[in-house]
């Protein structure tokens, strides 16, 4: 669900508005109008949005959500632009490049930071008045996708998280049931191994998949500032979180499907077969494995918990306003439309998360599944937001690949994983 920017177009971007004077600590990047709510307002603004076009994501946006809005401000007009989220990215650097981006973007997470620095979007918690009411209303974790430099260039809008996925038949073949803690994975995984079943399937080792149980077991990436991973990513209790997959991957607990580049049965497929007996993952398995095996019960619980707790990472969009707005009012109220009640029940039916915690009751009504993923949403964090995270996750991802396959100690994997992100957290 969540990929990386393109590094070469963010440096293509970053030079052009460098050279316009207005990347990094430009104008746009530390004053803005303000926004209050509440504002006569009229005229037409452009949102650009990657909501699914296969599913009933747009129609809901374009044929119920967008039409509330004009309804209730009379005189106004929200053209919806739908761009595929592997174009979205080259579109914005090709529409800051040339001065013409929309008024309103829904913004992977991880795009912010970046996108901030560059100085494209308004800082909301200065422009807008009621910031801090609109940001109370979310939960933590996303609100926190959108702070960069003491200052927040965005709000959540839609949200995910993951939690541990179980076959109950599978381990209850081995005489097991869901493990709790990481002790239990421990002592789980060689019983599993001996029957030819893997306890527990990840598909990868960015951040997205190993920063819940670095986090869990009370590691951090980064320091709070995100100016450091020296002393924390390579610190006691993240190296002993890797050793911990590194150790049942050694036993045959974890499928090599962890180490990427394809192949092997994909961890929802081999979930609902049988073959791995957990997995972690988002609310989104649930239809295809639904439809593909309707005789399977899927259930759910949370991550296994480590010292620190059962702790999981924040996905999902936020809602930002660029500088380059010639409507900042109307975007604001927009945004403050698109963070009510009403419109965020109204995109929850077509499966997107509400970000408002008011509403989680009316989540699991609209779908039950939903409950456990609103609960680990209470202690979910976002990956470390910093502008330079597409390239630190990819450091993070091969050289926790490094360690697990067993080519270098888990330390050394860490402690040269720093060395190279260091530099990059380092510029801000």
């Amino acid at each position: 669900m969540e990929r990386a920017l393109a590094a070469s177009a963010l440096t293509v971007l970053a030079v052009t508005l460098a050279a316009c004077g207005t990347g990094g600590g430009g104008a746009s990047a530390t004053t803005a109008d303000q926004l209050p709510p509440g504002q006569q307002v009229s005229g037409e603004i452009t949102f650009w949005h990657s909501y699914s076009a296969g599913g009933t994501e747009v129609k809901q946006l374009e044929k119920t959500v967008i039409p509330a809005f004009e309804k209730a401000h009379p005189g106004t007009k929200v053209k919806a632009v739908t761009v595929q989220y592997d174009q979205m990215h080259q579109k914005l650097v090709t529409a800051a490049a040339g001065s013409s981006l929309p008024d309103v973007i829904r913004s992977d997470i991880i795009w912010v930071p970046e996108l901030a620095k560059l100085g494209v979007l308004v800082p909301l918690s200065d422009a807008m008045p009621d910031f801090k009411d609109l940001a109370d209303k979310t939960f933590d974790g996303p609100l926190a996708t959108n702070l960069y430099k003491g200052k927040y260039y965005g709000l959540p809008l839609d949200t995910n998280t993951k939690v541990m996925l179980y076959n109950q038949q599978a381990l209850q073949g081995a005489g097991l049931t869901a493990p709790k803690t990481f002790d239990d994975l421990k002592a789980d995984g060689p019983k599993l191994a001996a029957q030819g079943k893997y306890l527990l399937a990840e598909g990868d080792t960015g951040g997205w998949n190993v920063l819940p149980y670095i986090w869990s077991n009370g590691g951090e990436m980064t320091d709070k500032d995100v100016t450091k991973a020296t002393g924390y990513l390579n610190g006691p209790k993240s190296v002993e979180a890797i050793q911990m997959l590194a150790d049942l991957y050694k036993q045959k607990a974890i499928p090599k499907l962890i180490l990427g580049g394809g192949g092997g049965t994909p961890t929802a497929e081999g979930l609902a077969k049988g073959t791995y007996a957990t997995i972690v993952d988002g609310p989104w398995t649930y239809p295809p494995i639904q439809k593909q095996f309707p005789n399977f019960k899927l259930e759910a619980a949370p991550l296994p918990s480590g010292s620190a707790g059962s702790i999981n990472v924040v996905g999902g969009e936020d809602i930002v306003i660029t500088s380059a707005s010639k409507n900042k009012a109307l975007a604001a109220e927009f945004t403050r439309f698109m963070l009510g009640e009403e419109a965020q029940t109204m995109m929850a039916q077509t499966g997107q998360l509400s970000v408002l915690k008011s509403l989680s009751s009316k989540m699991v009504e609209i779908e039950p599944y939903y409950a456990p993923f609103l609960t680990a949403l209470e202690t979910a964090r976002p990956r470390p937001p910093t502008p330079a995270w597409a390239k630190i996750d990819d450091i993070l991802r091969k050289q926790v690949q490094l360690a697990i396959r067993g080519d270098v100690p888990v330390q050394k994997a860490l402690d040269d994983a720093v060395q190279q992100i260091d530099p990059l957290l380092a510029r801000g």
